[in-house]
């Protein structure tokens, strides 16, 4: 492993540190949790410019982080860096960028950062991660956290009309929601495509559809998860459901049905993924290389499947019958910074 003490890059699933062998599947807490607030108190001040989001666009939680990042338009206060949908032994590269180094940060590899922060740091290096630019310092890998923060801690930067992704009055709600969402979608499908044994498989299995249907019944009269305007809540969903189809069906074995077969929550990841700031920020091309090519444990040849045919994505999905804003009381995010549209080749 180059020396460098990480886990291999097929052992490490995107976002969050996975344990995987005989027994079940389980994500770690995130190793370095300082916040980056408002009054600084962890030693990390919201400041313009002065710190680098790092994603893939392949892991569902960066996803979060971007699409966050985006609704909010912390663009400009906030840069961005996108690294290289393959792993390899050394963690996250920035082979997408000329000379394969981050043009802010001057590294290769995401793990120089996690070393700047911690000499000798063991464990996996996940996305999404914020650093610092002057020291180049690993911030925080919290992607439970982050962007709760980008929504509550960061709103002296927010652009004009942006929307309160995290309102205070819906809170408990929305965190009920997301708790449920998590534990049975988006950590359940990792839960059942890196089981080690056919009993935790049909555990996480089960789960995964049973919380499916209760949200499909939620959601078959109402446009979004909790109030009439997006949340928090709705992001951490979208980014399961987006990725369903093209990986956790097959590839984790989810396959009772395919998202495209629940009428209702196909419209309802349409209807987002339709939305300034959701589907803008998906490169399906990144989400099925990073998947097949990366778990060589459940895709020893290597081989990415052509399909599925993207082109629902764009169809109509009448979901704004059922009334709500996206944007409640805000407005939609401006056009994409130069630089940070999505290739074609990941797009419908």
């Amino acid at each position: 492993m180059s020396g460098t003490g990480r886990k291999p890059a097929s052992d490490t699933a995107a976002g969050g540190n996975d344990t995987l062998g005989k027994r079940p599947f389980k994500r770690s807490r995130s190793h370095f949790a300082d916040r980056i607030t408002a009054d600084g108190r962890d030693g990390w001040p919201v400041a313009a410019g002065r710190y680098r989001l790092v994603v893939s666009r392949a892991c569902p939680w960066a996803s979060r982080a971007l699409i966050s990042r985006r609704l909010l338009g912390l663009e400009d206060a906030l840069s961005l860096a996108v690294t290289d949908p393959i792993q390899d032994d050394r963690s996250w590269r920035f082979t997408l960028d000329p000379d394969d180094r981050d043009p802010v940060l001057g590294i290769r590899y995401l793990s120089e950062a996690y070393d700047a922060r911690e000499t000798g740091y063991p464990g996996g290096v996940s996305v999404p991660a914020i650093v610092d630019v002057p020291s180049g310092q690993l911030v925080t890998n919290d992607y439970q956290q982050l962007t709760l923060d980008l929504a509550t801690e960061w709103t002296a930067l927010h652009r004009p009309g942006a929307p309160d992704l995290y309102p205070e009055a819906w809170r408990d709600e929305i965190d009920a929601v997301m708790e449920g969402i998590y534990r049975d979608v988006n950590n359940g499908v990792y839960r059942a495509g890196f089981a080690s044994s056919q009993r935790a498989y049909e555990e996480a299995y089960r789960d995964v559809f049973r919380r499916l249907e209760e949200t499909s019944g939620r959601l078959a009269d109402r446009r979004y998860l909790v109030g009439d305007s997006i949340t928090e809540a709705d992001i951490r969903l979208f980014t399961t459901l987006v990725r369903f189809d093209a990986v956790y069906h097959g590839h984790f074995k989810c396959n009772r049905r395919k998202l495209s077969e629940d009428p209702v929550l196909w419209a309802y990841a349409r209807d987002l993924y339709q939305t300034p700031g959701f589907g803008d920020t998906v490169d399906f091309d990144h989400i099925k290389r990073h998947y097949y090519e990366v778990h060589t444990g459940i895709n020893p040849t290597g081989i990415v499947p052509l399909g599925p045919d993207l082109g629902g994505w764009l169809t109509p999905h009448h979901r704004q019958e059922l009334g709500g804003s996206p944007f409640g009381k805000g407005t939609a995010p401006g056009p994409l910074p130069e630089g940070e549209e999505v290739a074609a080749a990941g797009r419908p």
